[in-house]
């Protein structure tokens, strides 16, 4: 049984930083890619990073480039995005979520973390 674990969450003021993680159990976490969404107040769930398999190709929304840094460590099963720089728009919940060619991964999700950036 597939189980994400979302944990790091928390209120930080504009400017600040976070770092989340994303404990993944249920699957060979080292040949799947890891993605973090987030899904804001009344808005749709978007992509925010992904990762490869081996940690080597990171991709980012424009929205959040060279603020977030998503790493992963494939002893531990996890998966990391390390926020700087915060924004009131970067508040949501934040999911990760496996990805691979050919499987449907649309249904993996975990509770989520909130993030809240606040004066």
């Amino acid at each position: 049984q597939v189980q994400l674990m979302e944990s790091g969450g928390g209120l930080v003021q504009p400017g600040g930083s976070l770092r989340l993680s994303c404990a993944a159990s249920g699957f060979l976490f080292s040949t799947f890619d890891m993605t973090w969404y987030r899904q804001a107040p009344g808005k749709e769930r978007e992509l925010v990073a992904r990762i490869d398999s081996t940690g080597r190709r990171k991709n980012y929304a424009d929205s959040v480039k060279g603020r977030f840094i998503i790493s992963r460590d494939n002893a531990k099963n996890t998966v990391y995005l390390s926020m700087n720089s915060l924004e009131p728009d970067d508040t949501g919940v934040y999911f990760c979520n496996p990805k691979r060619i050919g499987l449907d991964t649309s249904n993996l999700w975990g509770q989520g973390t909130q993030v809240t950036v606040s004066s």
